[in-house]
């Protein structure tokens, strides 16, 4: 057998010497061959899903690293994940509504479902809090809350972690409280309240998260139809209150265990009509094709890998940022997703698998390729961007376009080959004119969503090279290009830790930012304006308090100064979404870039805020000038 083998190969080897000789030859005479551009085509006339974001979330505690890290690493953390000009710009941020005893806003049980619960609430939430202020100051205005489970005295195994099941839901096992279902929505309704009260809108609200997945810390086993009948429960008691905030479900572990959990709800038009959208992860099995969802968008919205840290760009692993870039086209264009979240943003030092994007350590900070490969998308397709059609000849280009509200295009091109491609792109109904310029943004193991030289369009289409194993997103910008987020740069808000007020302060404030005024605008004086002062949250000698600037007079303000005096010798250590000075008890307060402007009979569009010290007594001032005019004091 062996020796059959043996002649085998030698046959082989003798064909093959023979035919690249005749190769060769017919080179020689034929002369060189000329190849044409791999041709693809960019249909605006053809339109998918519109698109929500990309995110991430840093629950858990993760949130508490960025928090008490040196100041500046916490704006360099900020601006990879949110900034729209060097970072990943990411639109949608990912919190955890607690439920172990440390973190919860429910610790002891009232005693039955429907008696009067004690809620407490920190202001601080496990860091969460302040970097959902930190992230809506680069204008992120998508905050999920999820539950991974209801607190322990509501489940059937009375632990909120260890599965069990929501007591009162169909099938499950009898409770010996009694039903705690309305009680559960009652307690998701508060929390959303807090968040209100210290400033920040959640929008978006889960109840669930892996639903069939019985874990060791914070979980809750519950079937796709007691998916369905508590949704009827949660949808009308948000309405009651008063609240906006729009129903996610089911957060599956994977996109096999997804579609029983949505088909449960799209079968019942009671539960699916308060349902905003569906979500998965993707453990179990990855989002590779489509689920049907009764016309309601689909995200996934939790993601990584648990193997040793690896920050490469294409080395062929699972953790790889090329891998994840694939990952990310199979899903929005296979799956149809509307969102693509990863599950940690920043990880601390302790965490030292690829549960993250990046990494803190110190004041130090490791980046890896796969953040990049998620900015190549975030970045340029911004929320409300549609997906437009898009064709390639060549198989070894991965090519998704997407229709900006701005009227801007975004073409994204994996190539895949070992080789460079040249491609011609042709471009239909997309509404881009002839000279619009085309600048690519490369991404591989040399860059990092980095700029390289425009094209222009021409005769309807434009024409580029990729790179080898490369990531490149085409932005036609149109009249005005993609406009980015305003981002706050060095005023992002360092938001001192906030600790529970019965517990040992363990995190030492900041230090106060150093704010960098813009140049001063044109003020109108004397303006005629009303002010509410509002206290967000207070604890031992520290407090938060924001401001509503409304302008009442009939023409806009275009720059502006807030004035007044602490009552009581408070102090402010640190200041958002305005820059301040402060002499005494008398406080300046001066517009930042982006929200100078306050149109005749609104008021400012990103509201200031600050964190501050007292001692005694914490009452707010009496009065307010805007420009040097007395404001009324709501």
């Amino acid at each position: 057998m062996m020796f059959y083998r043996l002649i085998r190969k030698t046959g082989i080897l003798v064909l093959t010497v023979v035919v690249l000789l005749a190769l060769a030859l017919s080179t020689l005479i034929a002369g060189p061959k000329a190849y044409a551009a791999s041709a693809v085509t960019i249909n605006g006339a053809t339109t998918y899903q519109t698109m929500d974001g990309f995110g991430v979330s840093e629950a858990f505690g993760q949130a508490s690293n960025i928090e008490s890290a040196p100041t500046s690493t916490q704006q360099q953390v900020l601006d990879l994940l949110f900034n729209t000009n060097t970072g990943a710009g990411f639109t949608i941020l990912r919190n955890i509504i607690p439920s172990d005893s440390n973190h919860t806003i429910e610790p002891n049980s009232p005693g039955s479902p429907s008696a009067t619960p004690t809620y407490t609430w920190d202001g601080d939430n496990w860091g969460q809090v302040a970097l959902s202020k930190q992230a809506m100051s680069y204008g992120v205005n998508q905050i999920y809350a999820d539950a991974w489970s209801a607190p322990g005295f509501m489940k059937t195994n009375g632990s909120e972690s260890n599965g069990g099941t929501l007591c009162g839901a169909p099938g499950a096992s009898t409770c010996s409280t009694g039903d705690w279902r309305q009680a559960y929505a009652n307690y998701i309704v508060q929390y959303i309240k807090d968040y209100s009260s210290s400033g920040v809108t959640v929008s978006h609200v889960g109840f669930v998260n892996e639903p069939s997945f019985n874990a060791s810390y914070s979980s809750m086993i519950m079937s796709g139809a007691q998916n369905a009948d508590f949704i009827k429960v949660l949808g009308p008691t948000l309405s009651k209150a008063g609240l906006g905030t729009k129903i996610i479900c089911c957060d599956s572990e994977g996109w096999n265990l997804a579609s029983g959990d949505v088909s449960a709800i799209v079968s019942d038009s009671s539960a699916l009509a308060y349902v905003n959208n569906f979500s998965s992860h993707g453990y179990t099995a990855a989002p590779t094709s489509a689920i049907s969802t009764g016309g309601k968008n689909i995200w996934e919205t939790e993601w990584s890998t648990f193997d040793s840290l690896d920050n490469a760009w294409d080395d062929g692993s699972d953790a790889s940022g090329f891998t994840w870039a694939q990952h990310i086209y199979t899903g929005i264009t296979s799956a149809n997703l509307s969102a693509f979240l990863y599950w940690w943003g920043a990880i601390g030092s302790s965490t030292t698998d690829n549960e993250g994007l990046v990494q803190i350590n110190g004041s130090s900070v490791s980046v890896s390729a796969r953040l990049w490969a998620m900015a190549n998308y975030s970045r340029f397709i911004r929320p409300g961007a549609v997906r437009i059609g898009a064709t390639s000849g060549d198989g070894n280009l991965q090519v998704s376009a997407y229709k900006n509200t701005n009227g801007s295009v975004s073409v994204v091109v994996l190539n895949t080959s070992s080789s460079s491609v040249a491609a011609s792109y042709a471009l239909q109904g997309t509404g881009v004119a002839n000279g619009t310029a085309v600048t690519p943004y490369l991404t591989n193991g040399s860059n990092n969503t980095a700029a390289q030289a425009a094209t222009s369009v021409s005769s309807g289409s434009f024409s580029a090279t990729i790179p080898a194993r490369s990531l490149v997103t085409y932005v036609l910008s149109g009249s005005g290009g993609i406009t980015p987020t305003p981002t706050t740069g060095g005023t992002t808000p360092t938001v001192t830790p906030t600790n529970t007020p019965t517990a040992t302060p363990t995190n030492t404030p900041t230090a106060t930012p150093t704010n960098t005024p813009t140049a001063t605008p044109t003020q109108t004086s004397g303006a005629s304006c009303k002010v509410q002062y509002v206290i967000t949250n207070q604890w031992n000698t520290g407090f938060g308090a924001s401001f509503t600037i409304t302008n009442t007079g009939s023409t806009a303000i275009n720059g502006w100064n807030l004035q007044f005096s602490f009552p009581n010798g408070q102090t402010i250590t640190q200041l958002w979404n305005g820059s301040y000075t402060q002499s005494g008890s008398a406080v300046t307060i001066t517009n930042v870039s982006y929200n100078g402007s306050i149109p005749a009979g609104g008021t400012v569009s990103s509201e200031p805020g600050f964190n501050g010290a007292w001692s005694g007594t914490n009452s707010p001032p009496t009065a307010f000038t805007l420009n040097g005019g007395a404001c009324s004091v709501v």
